[in-house]
């Protein structure tokens, strides 16, 4: 199995130690090199060439200039931000300048170690809690279009955000597809999980505002759901 080569950048050492400690367990993983400040982060890129970087970028400084800094002297390091003040706005700075991961230090072990092998294998990842709201507000339209393949709906999922635009109710949605209503229900879980959504109401706008359901295509031309109507209902749905 090849070994992932990792540099830890943050300035609490406990957290360095936790990291190493927890990623020393896996076996895909080979910490070259730890540092403390931003300074420390360029020098061990520049020495150590490692091909991941978690990087906290709650450090003195500026954060994504540090990022493009790495990024513009050594293309293919990749790097995961791992942020104890997650938030929309330093997300998206955060990956325009070329970060390819953005994590929140109080998710679960389990999605740290995704993320990382996710970032290094060439996709690009955020938080679950917020990945959708962080992909829809990116500026760039290449980096969102890769942020998208990112974030994947099974064949099944997508069926059913077509009729949801369709404007048809859980009933309408099981018959055509030949599964119960109950099966339509998890789907729905599912997909407000993904896309950050309450209810079918916001799945439905989180599916358009990410550009692949666009408003005026085949499948939201005859939605129940127009842009003055969700408004209007306050996020309720229409139909159950």
């Amino acid at each position: 199995m090849q070994l992932i080569s990792l540099a830890l950048i943050d300035d609490h050492p406990i957290i360095i130690e936790g990291l190493t400690h927890v990623l020393g367990l896996q076996n895909d993983f080979k910490i070259v090199a730890t540092g403390r400040t931003y300074r420390e982060a360029l020098a061990i890129v520049e020495k150590h060439r490692p091909e991941l970087i978690i990087l906290d970028t709650s450090l003195p400084g500026s954060g994504p200039s540090t990022i493009a800094a790495i990024k513009a002297k050594h293309p293919n390091v990749r790097v995961l931000v791992f942020t104890a003040e997650p938030s929309v706005e330093h997300a998206v700075s955060a990956l325009e300048a070329g970060a390819q991961g953005y994590v929140s230090k109080s998710c679960a072990l389990d999605e740290l170690l995704h993320a990382a092998r996710s970032v290094f294998s060439g996709e690009i990842y955020v938080s679950r809690n917020f990945g959708s709201v962080v992909i829809t507000a990116l500026r760039n339209a290449s980096l969102r279009k890769i942020a998208m393949e990112a974030l994947k709906l099974s064949a099944r999922e997508d069926q059913i955000v077509r009729l949801l635009l369709d404007g048809k109710t859980n009933r309408e949605i099981a018959t055509g597809l030949g599964i119960t209503e109950r099966t339509v229900k998890h789907y729905m879980t599912v997909l407000m999980q993904k896309l950050n959504a309450r209810n079918r109401v916001e799945v439905v706008i989180a599916a358009q505002n990410l550009n692949r359901y666009p408003v005026g295509s085949p499948s939201s031309k005859g939605s129940g759901f127009s842009s003055d109507q969700l408004y209007m209902t306050g996020g309720r749905p229409y139909h159950s």
